[in-house]
């Protein structure tokens, strides 16, 4: 015996169907999601003619504060700072580091963190102060 559904119901059970997967599919990209740079200061490939004070990066999630690291080095590689990166109090997605006067030249910020899915992010990027005109 086949069943005979009337046009309605069809249409009805199809439309349920189609928005449970795509609730289904929403679900799965947020879990797949992890955290990812969304803004930076300095800013990627930024020429500066005042050096800033301190690196200031902006996640689009929370991050583990105990797996933060940040540093930034020099034209030759070599580590500007000893200071400690630090998640910002008023914004637990974003992290901070201090900086000592910085000379002209080309500087490289490395940082890898954990978001608190458990994704760690590792990247890097380079911003120049421009030596002063006279």
């Amino acid at each position: 015996m086949k069943i005979k559904w009337p046009g309605f119901i069809f249409k009805r059970f199809l439309a349920l169907s189609v928005i449970v997967a795509a609730m289904t599919l929403m679900q799965a990209s947020q879990v797949l999601a992890h955290a990812s740079l969304v803004k930076a200061e300095p800013a990627r490939r930024a020429v500066l003619s005042t050096p800033p004070a301190r690196i200031h990066l902006w996640f689009n999630e929370e991050i583990e504060p105990a797996y933060a690291a940040l540093s930034v080095l020099n034209e030759d590689k070599k580590s500007i700072t000893d200071n400690k990166v630090e998640v910002d109090s008023k914004d637990p997605k974003s992290v901070v580091l201090e900086l000592p006067d910085l000379q002209p030249g080309r500087y490289t910020v490395k940082f890898r963190v954990l978001s608190v899915d458990g994704h760690v992010v590792d990247s890097e990027y380079n911003f120049t102060v421009a030596s002063e005109k006279k």
